[in-house]
């Protein structure tokens, strides 16, 4: 029997280098401070945007959900797993999107592969943005649909793949609305107008937009007055939502066709009645908490400018999510580990998450922080920063 040494070899590689690293478990809930052997410490690497992992109301009605209905489901949903309150959800997030239908899928991961790799055959083209999320890419992958990649939110260059791709029976443009590792949101009102301009279809993750741009959170779609003119909406309930999950929202014909072909719902048991039931929740406390969001943004202003008044690179961010360029991939997690040394907990992220010498630390603040949390951050940020000579 074969072992494993072509695999241990690799990992030796990566300990000499300096990026292999353990996960690190928490011993708390997931809130503006969590504990880390032992120590609490300011948490700034959860995609908690709203504080709704932990939100009375989420645990309430996951709570009685279980008492209710059980831990589990026991089926796929086209078998014997559709509870009624999957419907609710999935007719709350319609709504709450402004669309015709919506799908859950059991991650945001598996919602992306699974709408790519249903509905594009050989006859199509796919054009994706060079920095979109790896689920997005892995469900290209899934196609047999031709590809092109246009530089990072370029519209010249996607108006060039439109034009090479005119022969297609259908071309779908895919792209992240806030794209995860810089913070910045796509062009979307150009990538819309192209779109139109070239009879394409217009795809659009919005993991991190969920919760944190347009109207109540719905999303960038919403956030650029784009309303309807956006043929296929990606969402996750996992990160400002609070909770497990993903879902496609988009036309009646979409989702009706998905049900039917879409393998990861098909072939997945559906979510446990404390989670649907926490989700349903979520998007009603999005609804009559918009104050959640606007101490999101408040943090978020502080904690930037805090940054680059130390003279951090923050890139281009534009959102919540702001990294701490360094470069130099041992480096970012030797930052990282000072950090947590001294009080905050920020994940450093390098190849292949991003790009060879564009390693960073990733920092998310929340609605949860308090200004206080951000100051005594920023503090750690700069003793650690001048201590490894970044600042």
């Amino acid at each position: 029997m074969n072992s494993f040494e072509f695999l241990q070899s690799e990992l030796e590689e990566m300990k000499k280098e300096g990026t292999f690293r353990q996960l690190t478990p928490l011993e708390s809930d997931q809130s503006a401070r969590v504990v880390i052997n032992g120590k609490k410490v300011i948490q700034l690497s959860s995609n908690n945007y709203l504080g709704l992992t932990s939100h009375p109301r989420l645990r309430t009605a996951a709570l009685k959900a279980v008492e209710n209905y059980g831990a589990g489901t026991g089926s796929v949903r086209t078998i014997a797993g559709t509870f009624t309150m999957h419907k609710d959800l999935e007719e709350k997030l319609a709504q709450f999107k402004h669309t015709e239908s919506s799908l859950v899928f059991q991650s945001g991961f598996t919602t992306n592969q699974g709408v790519l790799s249903s509905i594009l055959t050989s006859e199509d083209v796919v054009i994706s943005d060079e920095l979109n999320h790896a689920s997005i890419i892995d469900g290209i992958r899934l196609t047999k649909a031709a590809r092109k990649v246009y530089k990072h939110v370029d519209m010249f260059d996607l108006e060039r793949a439109l034009k090479e791709s005119e022969n297609y029976r259908v071309r779908v443009i895919v792209t992240d609305g806030v794209f995860s590792m810089d913070g910045n949101i796509a062009p979307l009102p150009g990538i819309v107008e192209l779109a139109e301009k070239y009879d394409a279809l217009v795809m659009v993750d919005d993991a991190h937009a969920s919760g944190v741009l347009g109207e109540n959170g719905r999303g960038t779609v919403n956030h650029f007055g784009l309303d309807g003119r956006v043929h296929i909406q990606v969402g996750t309930l996992s990160k400002a939502i609070g909770v497990l999950g993903g879902y496609v929202a988009g036309p009646r014909t979409l989702i009706d066709y998905l049900i039917h072909k879409g393998r990861p719902f098909l072939f997945s048991t559906s979510h446990p009645p404390a989670v649907t039931a926490a989700c349903i929740e979520a998007i009603k406390v999005l609804v009559d908490e918009p104050q959640l969001i606007n101490r999101l943004w408040e943090n978020t202003r502080f904690f930037k400018d805090g940054l680059a008044k130390l003279g951090f690179n923050t890139g281009n961010s534009e959102t919540p999510i702001t990294p701490i360029i360094v470069g130099d991939e041992a480096l970012a997690h030797s930052f990282s580990d000072k950090l947590l040394e001294y009080g905050v907990f920020a994940q450093g992220i390098a190849f292949p998450t991003v790009a060879k010498g564009h390693a960073r630390v990733r920092t998310i603040v929340t609605a949860e922080h308090s200004i206080e949390d951000l100051e005594e951050a920023l503090n750690v940020f700069e003793k650690a920063g001048k201590e490894l000579k970044i600042i």
